[in-house]
């Protein structure tokens, strides 16, 4: 199971008052409602605010997540992409996962990863957050992405969560 060992999702101090986008696939309507659903929850127990936005595949949450990325404080990219008898799989997950890397390294703007990449449906079912199912990836992407941001923001300011000056808060002193 993929989630052995995982820390429970917990949101950080900070997630409150963000703004956050949920851009979400089509494809597998079951499955992306249960994703959906577990984002909604976690920007709305972190009390922040979110737009969705819906694309048609995974293959297209990176070009969404970069026109976006520069408005919001996070992203949340939520697919799936089950495993077929062409190389087909092997395209699409490379290009999302490198495409949404892209996005989060080149704005600088958290992009939480829901993208579910499966053999079989029933693995994605088992992932997806819906009753019956073993975990809940899309609000583990949310609380990821909120998180992530919120250090970030702290971080920015002069300080980590530790009290420890950050490096670059003191670069004018030397």
């Amino acid at each position: 199971m993929s989630g052995h060992g995982a820390p429970q999702p917990t949101l950080e101090p900070g997630t409150k008052d963000l703004r956050v986008a949920i851009v979400a696939a089509s494809w597998h309507e079951t499955v992306m409602d249960g994703l959906l659903d577990g984002a909604r929850r976690a920007v709305e127990a972190a009390g922040a605010t979110a737009v969705e936005v819906r694309v048609p595949g995974s293959f297209e949450l990176p070009v969404a997540a970069a026109r976006i990325a520069p408005t919001v404080d996070a992203v949340v990219a939520l697919g799936v992409v089950i495993r077929g008898g062409t190389p087909h799989f092997e395209y699409v997950c490379s290009a999302a996962t490198t495409g949404l890397t892209d996005v989060s390294v080149t704005t600088g703007t958290p992009v939480g990863f829901g993208v579910l990449t499966c053999d079989t449906e029933q693995q994605a079912l088992d992932r997806a957050g819906l009753r019956g199912s073993s975990e809940d990836k899309g609000f583990e992407a949310a609380a990821a992405a909120m998180n992530t941001a919120a250090v970030l923001a702290t971080v920015l300011a002069g300080v980590t969560g530790s009290g420890v000056p950050d490096a670059g808060a003191d670069a004018g002193r030397r």
